[in-house]
């Protein structure tokens, strides 16, 4: 399957940040290929995005990863020996927890039998921990696989200065008395000052909203663009919230709090308030915002993964089909990755005026990719297709928000978008779903999902 697909995706590239689409079509075949596995998706759950630095502060992030997986065991009761392996995606990583995913499958009631790991690829690390269960799976190695992931940005590791740490280590192995206090004596104030952690690239020193700014700029994103992209954004979310269509989302009894049940971040402004905040990475004349890019997020999610024939003996109604997928990199195009998601979508004969929806984090960085899609000149330089990819209808884009508005937990995300994708093809009577994703580094991810029949 992977060969077969990076074979067909040499030349593709596309965003940082996250795109979902939908391909509605009368044609009813399906994508199931001769002695390949069916897998499928039983079930995807996860907890409110909360803004960071809120209700979930005093937590923990295997706390959240946990009350995932009792979610999900709580909506599908599948039994826990039933479960082959659980796989979870993190970005910044606890170090008390640094499996967290082995910590929160024991906290949530899973046997300690069950093998548990932790992966990181930044914004597709649940990407990667789904597509790692259906490996497992498509190997013959598993028949249920618990996949998710989880990010905690109100608690995030500050470390000593490097100095200062050498020091301390220094000092846990001085025998004597004179030396202890020889290595305290060489202890300055400048030891003292701690490391922050960023949320950017270490080969580059770039950060996501400043590779989104620098992208904007070229492709000639406007700042009012990205506003009205941003007041659509929090729009679409609070209506599909009020509508009861975020039906992944589970409640939740904070311990010394109280219960959460939806997101946080929702918060629908206009323009007028939008263009009154400053440019927050490129000062001053930037054009990404704190209100036009996503919010530092907590959350966690999970999915059950299966095959269709286990789904299916043990009496499941599967969501979805999981079909190909594929992994990509193109460094020093961050942000640039909708693409990607397009020439799945052309090999496989999908595209056409039937876009259903992108979900993405910064507006600079979605609108950039819409305009790359829609130019010859980056589908000649970047993809080494003769003509333009073109670009979908925005009547169908994104109509029940995105990572701007619901949040984005780095971690958590890639699942959160296949379960909505799930979701919508249910509700709108769709038969093709295509996430696409990228994270650090140019990477980028895509997967194609196939309703399952009702």
């Amino acid at each position: 399957m992977a060969s077969m697909l990076l074979n067909s995706m040499r030349s593709c590239s596309v965003s940082h940040s996250w795109a979902m689409r939908f391909v509605q079509t009368k044609s009813k075949k399906t994508l199931a290929r001769p002695g390949v596995k069916n897998i499928v998706l039983v079930e995807g759950v996860r907890t409110p995005f909360l803004l960071s630095g809120t209700t979930y502060v005093d937590l923990m992030p295997h706390d959240l990863a946990r009350a995932a997986l009792q979610g999900l065991l709580n909506r599908t009761g599948v039994p826990k020996d039933a479960v082959d392996y659980i796989i979870y995606g993190t970005v910044i990583q606890e170090v008390k927890t640094s499996n967290v995913a082995r910590e929160a499958a024991m906290g949530a009631g899973f046997s300690d039998k069950i093998p548990a790991h932790t992966v990181t690829m930044a914004c597709i690390s649940s990407n990667q921990a789904m597509t790692s269960a259906v490996g497992l799976i498509a190997a013959g190695q598993c028949d249920a696989v618990v996949a998710g992931g989880v990010e905690f940005m109100s608690d995030v590791p500050i470390r000593h200065s490097r100095k200062m740490r050498k020091t301390m280590l220094s000092l846990n192995k001085a025998k004597t008395l004179g030396q202890k206090l020889s290595l305290i004596g060489s202890i300055r104030m400048a030891h003292l000052s701690p490391e922050l952690p960023a949320v950017a690239e270490f080969s580059t020193a770039e950060t996501m909203g400043h590779s989104a700014d620098r992208l904007a700029a070229a492709f000639g994103v406007s700042r009012v663009e990205q506003d009205e992209f941003a007041v659509r954004s929090h729009s679409l979310a609070k209506k599909a919230q009020e509508s009861g269509l975020l039906e992944d989302v589970i409640s939740f009894k904070v311990p010394g709090r109280d219960i959460v049940s939806k997101d946080n971040g929702i918060r629908p402004s206009s323009m007028e308030q939008m263009a009154k905040l400053k440019p927050a990475f490129i000062k001053p004349h930037g054009t990404v915002t704190a209100a036009n890019s996503s919010f530092l997020t907590d959350g966690a999610s999970a999915v059950l993964i299966m095959s269709e024939e286990k789904a299916l003996a043990m009496g499941y109604k599967p969501k979805a089909y999981l079909r190909d997928f594929v992994y990509y990199n193109l460094a020093g195009l961050l942000h640039i990755r909708p693409v990607e998601s397009e020439e799945i979508n052309l090999n496989r004969g999908f595209y056409g005026n039937s876009v259903d929806i992108y979900l993405c984090v910064f507006q600079g960085q979605i609108m950039a990719n819409l305009k790359a899609m829609d130019s010859d000149w980056f589908a000649q330089t970047y993809m080494g297709r003769k003509s333009k990819v073109g670009t979908p209808s925005m009547d169908k884009f994104n109509l029940w928000g995105g990572s701007l508005s619901l949040g984005h937990p780095f971690g958590a995300t890639g699942c959160r978008l296949v379960t909505t994708v799930a979701h919508r093809l249910k509700k709108e009577g769709g038969q093709y779903g295509l996430v696409a994703a990228c994270a650090a580094g140019g990477q980028g991810h895509a997967m194609v999902i196939e309703a399952y029949p009702q």
